[in-house]
C-alpha cells in the first residue's frame, strides 16, 4: 500500500525489418510514495492573493454622451462612488484594479455586460448604498469558503462577489434548491431576465410574490410573456408592483416586449443598480453621496 510499480515499455526494431516487426522490453522500477498534499491549505493559499477588503475609486468616464441624456448623472454618480469597477484581476498577491482616484476611464456603455461584471457591480453597488445599513449589506464570504458553483473557485477574481450573492440566495445555485445550477457561466452575457432575477430581491427585501405567465402578461401586458424563464416570472411580476421605480420602466421604458433572453449593456445594468429599494423607501446614488460626504 505504501509504494506501487511502474511499467515502462520499450521498443526496439528486430533483425526481421522486412515484417517491421517490433519487439517490447518491460522493465519495472519502484516508484516512491505518492506525496499527500493538504488541499485545505493549498485553497488557503491561493486565496490569499484576493483582497476581500472592497476599497472604492472614485471613477470619471469620458464616454457618458453616449448614453441617454437622463441617464448621465445617476452613471457619474455611480463612477464617483466607485461602484462600476472596469477592470479586476489579481496583480503578483494582491488584487488590484486598473481603477485609481481621479483616473479618467471609459465605460463603454454600450457593450455587452457579462454576469461576472454584474455581479460584481451589483454586490458593490448595494453595499455602497447601503453603507450606513449593516442588515442590508451583502456578506462577502470567507476566502476558505467551499465554493457553490464549479466554474467560480476561490482563486478567481470574482468569487467573493458570486459566491456573496449565492450564500445570499440571490442568485439560483445548489444552495436554495436548484441542484442543476452547479454552474454560474461567468463570463457568459447576462440577460434581462437575470437582471431581474438578482435585483429584484434587493429592491423588495421580501418573498417575491407567486406568478404564473397569465398574470404576468395581465399586468405588464407582454407579447412575449410565454419566452420568460419560470423562475424569472416572480421577480418580473415583483418589479411591476414598484410602479415608476421598477427596473424595467426605469431601464427599459415603455415597452410590450421584454426580449427575456437579450443581452444587457453596460449602461444599462449601471443605471439598474443606480437606486435599489421600494416606492418611498428606496436609496438613490444622489442620496448616498450626499451621506459620503457627511
Amino acid at each position: 500500500p505504501g509504494s506501487s510499480t511502474e511499467l515502462t515499455i520499450e521498443y526496439q526494431l528486430t533483425n526481421n525489418l522486412n515484417n517491421g516487426d517490433l519487439g517490447a522490453t518491460i522493465t519495472s522500477q519502484p516508484q516512491p510514495s505518492p506525496t499527500i498534499t493538504d488541499s485545505t491549505n493549498t485553497s488557503q493559499q491561493s486565496t490569499e492573493q484576493i483582497d476581500y477588503n472592497q476599497n472604492f475609486h472614485p471613477l470619471e468616464f469620458t464616454d457618458l454622451p453616449q448614453v441617454p441624456l437622463e441617464w448621465r448623472r445617476p452613471i457619474e454618480d455611480l463612477g464617483k462612488l466607485g461602484v462600476l469597477s472596469i477592470d479586476n484581476k489579481v496583480v503578483g498577491n494582491n488584487q488590484q484594479t486598473k481603477n485609481y482616484s481621479g483616473q479618467l476611464q471609459k465605460l463603454e456603455p454600450n457593450k455587452i455586460i457579462t454576469r461576472r461584471e454584474f455581479a460584481r457591480w451589483l454586490v458593490t453597488g448595494n453595499n455602497v448604498m447601503y453603507a450606513n445599513k449593516q442588515a442590508k449589506k451583502i456578506r462577502l464570504p470567507s476566502p476558505v469558503s467551499q465554493p457553490i458553483f464549479k466554474d467560480v473557485p476561490p482563486t478567481d477574481v470574482d468569487f467573493p462577489f458570486i459566491q456573496g450573492l449565492a450564500e445570499a440566495g440571490l442568485v439560483p445555485s445548489p444552495l436554495s434548491g436548484d441542484a442543476t445550477e452547479l454552474l454560474f457561466r461567468p463570463d457568459a452575457p447576462l440577460t434581462r431576465e437575470n437582471l431581474l432575477m438578482w435585483k429584484v430581491p434587493l429592491d423588495t427585501r421580501q418573498s417575491l410574490p407567486n406568478a404564473n405567465m397569465e398574470a404576468v402578461k395581465q399586468t405588464w401586458g407582454f407579447q412575449d410573456t410565454a419566452k420568460i424563464d419560470l423562475k424569472a416570472l416572480r421577480a418580473v411580476l415583483a418589479d411591476f408592483q414598484n410602479g415608476e421605480q421598477s427596473n424595467i420602466r426605469r431601464v427599459f421604458g415603455y415597452t410590450t416586449l421584454f426580449q427575456p433572453k437579450k443581452a444587457v449593456t453596460r449602461g444599462e445594468a449601471a443605471l439598474t443598480i443606480s437606486y435599489f429599494g421600494s416606492q418611498g423607501e428606496g436609496v438613490s446614488t444622489t442620496e448616498a453621496l450626499k451621506l459620503k460626504s457627511e
